[in-house]
């Protein structure tokens, strides 16, 4: 572990300290103390973080302070490229690479999906510091040669795992080698574990340094976990709307599995009288910055989403995580409930378990190296009993019985069927083999 405990230490443009500051970051978190450091000594980084930790401050702080510690003689294409798999994600860097930079003059834009071609022409022409790009629109800007790759000095990869899960790996490497003048790549991933982030990481990074930031106690501790057991559907929308109705549940976000789900729970959220919007992959980009613009100004307190916006979804003061439905992964889960607890700041996660979802949750608890505690509710309690560990009933003696009598039987040899037709003595012949031949 690192010794930095503060941002002055790590000797930073005042700027840049002034940002920090206004933002009430005092402490860098575990993957900013390592990654910052060796990121200024112009080193290649493999990294790894759970979300909600600080990983996009961790690469654009010291992004900036190279841009700042080596400004540029007259204004050209862009020094920093920054590649994200989604739109919000790359909107979400963009905006916070704006709060840091304000007291400089450098320059923020972001190329996405979703945008009239017109729009990004204007970012073309102008002087540009730091680009914040998803990779199909940009490698169509490359492509055209719209967009000049040679002056990038740092590529920048969010979410590598995430970029490899959705297929743009052969993107990735393409926009690496249209790069290739550059001095430094940060490649960040939500885990190291797996051969194809490696073997990726090979190819595209210089002899990296590899930090696996495991958060410490005091940030893990931001987030309270608990789970409430639910009958059925019907008993777990109940629940759900109780909790949704307590002082402290001031702003949330709940996860659901399918897009059906997402509308279903809207309706009902509405028919209660609780404000919300929703997110989901089949939205115009349009409705999806509007749905996420409704939460960050206050108009609604609640957001349904599926889990395209459980990564990157940076929204201040959530306080809440429902999981209405459980991830299928542990990963997954730990990157729903870091959409609390963000800037060091409390949160609470709370999933709904059915029956069904035991399994599931004691993966999750092994994972996470904590026990998630249960609570309930009293006029709410569930009515089924705690499923056992194997989500099996224990057999019965008399069941135990029928099995023993039927693994004794399959260990009896099959017999053929015209074998069991003529068992016994077999039958003279009423002539003698001398007789026959006559």
């Amino acid at each position: 572990m690192t010794d930095i405990t503060d941002f002055l230490s790590l000797d930073l443009d005042e700027s840049l300290l002034k940002a920090i500051e206004e933002k009430n970051f005092k402490h860098p978190t575990t993957i900013q103390a390592l990654t910052i450091p060796a990121a200024l000594d112009g080193r290649d980084i493999m990294g790894s973080a759970p979300t909600g930790t600080g990983k996009t401050l961790a690469f654009l702080i010291p992004a900036i302070q190279h841009l700042l510690d080596f400004p540029r003689r007259k204004p050209g294409p862009p020094r920093i490229l920054i590649l994200a798999p989604t739109r919000e994600l790359a909107m979400q860097i963009a905006d916070q690479a704006l709060q840091i930079t304000q007291y400089t003059d450098l320059s923020i834009a972001t190329i996405t999906g979703g945008v009239a071609y017109m729009n990004h022409a204007e970012v073309f022409s102008k002087n540009q510091d730091i680009v914040i790009a998803t990779t199909g629109r940009l490698l169509q800007y490359i492509k055209e040669e719209n967009f000049d790759c040679r002056a990038v000095e740092m590529l920048i990869l969010d979410e590598a795992d995430r970029m490899l899960d959705m297929g743009f790996a052969q993107d990735v490497e393409t926009i690496s080698a249209e790069t290739r003048w550059r001095k430094q790549t940060l490649l960040f991933s939500a885990t190291l574990e797996g051969q194809d982030v490696h073997d990726f990481a090979k190819r595209i990074l210089n002899d990296p340094i590899e930090i696996d930031a495991e958060p410490s106690r005091r940030e893990r501790k931001k987030i309270q976990q608990f789970y409430y057991r639910a009958d059925n559907l019907e008993h777990k929308l109940a629940l759900l709307l109780k909790l949704l109705s307590q002082d402290e549940c001031q702003k949330a976000v709940i996860f659901v599995r399918k897009r059906e789900r997402v509308h279903e729970l809207a309706s009902k959220l509405h028919e209660a009288g609780i404000r919300s919007c929703y997110l989901e992959g089949e939205m115009v980009q349009a409705k999806r910055n509007e749905a996420i613009k409704r939460l960050q100004n206050n108009r609604v307190n609640v957001l349904i989403a599926t889990d395209v916006a459980a990564r990157g979804l940076d929204i201040d003061d959530i306080t809440h995580v429902f999981n209405f439905d459980l991830p299928r992964t542990a990963d997954i889960y730990l990157h729903r409930i870091g959409r609390t607890a963000r800037a060091g700041k409390k949160g609470t996660a709370i999933s709904l378990v059915e029956a069904h979802d035991y399994e599931l949750l004691k993966k999750i608890e092994r994972y996470v190296h904590e026990a998630i505690k249960m609570r309930t509710i009293d006029e709410l309690k569930p009515k089924s009993k705690v499923p056992s560990l194997t989500g099996k009933k224990k057999p019965s003696t008399k069941a135990k019985a029928k099995l023993k009598e039927k693994k004794a039987e399959k260990k009896k040899s099959k017999v053929r069927h015209r074998d069991s037709k003529n068992i016994g003595k077999r039958r003279k012949p009423s002539q003698s083999p001398q007789e026959q031949l006559k």
